[in-house]
């Protein structure tokens, strides 16, 4: 059904349908015969009704397009209307509030000069986000109850990164840690200590295991 109702609204080529109609009536001029005449003017008849039909789903698709369009502009203006500031004790808040509380996405900015943009859940960050730490350190990854939980990123101000899960703000889970004189470690954390296996490959080429 929703193919044939797509094929009947996309096929408005109105301006070929006139032309036959306009063909028809020639032939209609010059064809003394009350039969094919009659056929003539049925298929006339059913043409104009394709016609009236195309014009009505045209305006049909305008009318859904308009109000589609319409509610697009009404969802951004609540988007827009829901970008509140909140100050606290330490620092502001601008973004997305729900009933006085931090909900959706915004920013915080704290007097010590450290910033988070992203995902809030009730009054705290949860989801996805970036924090900038006064010492120039970043982390950006998943957040729940406002420390690092899950699949993230942390970037040490001296060139030192570890890629991997994190649990509570600690390494926590599978994760390789990228040193800065190019050094690269892989293995398992638990509460930041590594577990198991740790495969370290040096600038060099050199392959190092060592079991913990």
């Amino acid at each position: 059904m929703a193919q044939d109702m797509s094929n009947k609204i996309f096929s408005n080529n109105n301006y070929l349908i006139f032309d036959i109609i306009n063909e028809l009536q020639q032939i209609i001029i010059s064809i003394n015969d009350n039969i094919i005449n009659n056929k003539i003017s049925n298929i006339i008849v059913k043409l104009n009704l394709i016609i009236n039909d195309n014009k009505k789903n045209t305006e049909l698709i305008t009318n859904k397009i308009s109000k589609l369009q319409n509610q697009l502009n009404n969802n951004m203006n609540i988007l827009h209307k829901d970008n509140q500031e909140i100050k606290y004790n330490s620092g502001k808040y601008i973004g997305q509030v729900v009933n006085g509380i931090r909900e959706g996405k915004g920013i915080y900015y704290w007097n010590t000069g450290e910033i988070y943009e992203g995902e809030w859940k009730n009054d705290k960050m949860e989801g996805k986000g970036i924090k900038h730490f006064q010492n120039g350190n970043i982390y950006e990854g998943y957040w729940r109850n406002d420390q690092q939980n899950g699949r993230g990123i942390f970037h040490w101000s001296n060139g030192t990164i570890y890629e991997g899960t994190f649990r509570n703000n600690l390494f926590h889970g599978k994760g390789i840690l990228y040193w800065a004189d190019g050094t690269r470690e892989m293995g398992d954390f638990r509460n930041e200590k590594r577990i198991g296996k740790h495969v370290t490959l040096t600038t060099n080429g050199d392959v190092k295991i060592k079991n913990y």
